[in-house]
């Protein structure tokens, strides 16, 4: 992706809250949106284009940018072809390959990743120092290690005519999951939540949980 800031912030703060059911329950996503002058929808035409152009013309992009357009059809747009769309729609994805985690029984540790005012701060563990990271070969019998994905889509709308951008979004999660085929779309619905948002604005949308 362009544009990785939000995954960062999202690895730094731990921004999912719960326990170890998140597996079970879902998690959350935090979504970001931005426009200028965004034309409420009056039939405009819109085209979908990969933001990477390593993802054009891909199987799987075609499935996810589907998602996309069924969004922008219920809201009153649309679809069009990029020569002649009045809007273009840049859409791209991405999961990362994970970081390890910490979950104590013990309310003297804090785990970041589900503690979202936490912040990380060196600790010693069998004689090494680290941040935010567990040791794997270090055990006990309230503290337990694994993996979080830090999950991101990113949808921007242009003017097809001036080029000017009109709208600018990012959908970001933590979760257990590395699963593209479930975070993708629950990350579509949580983009296009009471769409297009309050410019500026980040707020917190639930996801439904994986099917096992």
């Amino acid at each position: 992706m362009k544009r990785p800031r939000f995954l960062a912030a999202l690895g730094v703060l731990g921004l999912l809250g719960g326990s170890l059911t998140a597996c079970a329950t879902g998690f959350q996503a935090d979504v970001s949106r931005f426009q200028a002058q965004l034309p409420a929808p009056q039939g405009q035409s819109f085209a979908i284009v990969a933001d990477d152009a390593s993802l054009a013309g891909g199987i799987e992009f075609g499935q996810y940018a589907d998602l996309v357009s069924q969004e922008l059809s219920q809201l009153g747009y649309v679809r069009g072809n990029p020569e002649t769309a009045d809007l273009i729609v840049r859409f791209d994805y991405e999961v990362d390959n994970g970081r390890e985690r910490v979950r104590s029984t013990s309310s003297s540790f804090r785990d970041p990743f589900y503690d979202p005012w936490y912040r990380y701060r060196p600790f010693r563990s069998r004689g090494y120092w680290g941040y935010g990271f567990y040791d794997p070969w270090f055990h006990d019998n309230d503290v337990r290690s694994y993996t979080v994905y830090t999950s991101e889509i990113e949808v921007d709308i242009d003017n097809r005519v001036t080029g000017e951008r009109l709208f600018e979004g990012t959908a970001s999660a933590v979760s257990p999951s590395n699963r593209l085929q479930y975070l993708v779309p629950n990350l579509v619905d949580a983009m296009f939540t009471d769409f297009p948002g309050n410019s500026g604005e980040t707020v917190r949308i639930s996801i439904k949980p994986e099917e096992r």
